[in-house]
């Protein structure tokens, strides 16, 4: 499962450490709180500090 969210974060621009680690956060606190929690963390929903930097 790792995998394919490291693998879907690269596909969407993101940082995959930066992604995984928003989602590591957030995760628990939304799914105790927002019945949508699972669409608040797709990858197009992540903040922009999650996404790679390009040099």
């Amino acid at each position: 499962m790792i995998y394919s969210l490291i693998e879907t974060a690269k596909e969407n621009g993101l940082d995959p450490y930066r992604y995984l680690l928003w989602l590591l956060q957030n995760a628990p606190g939304l799914s105790e709180t927002d019945e949508a929690w699972a669409e608040k963390l797709l990858p197009a929903n992540a903040p922009k500090e999650c996404y790679m930097t390009h040099k």
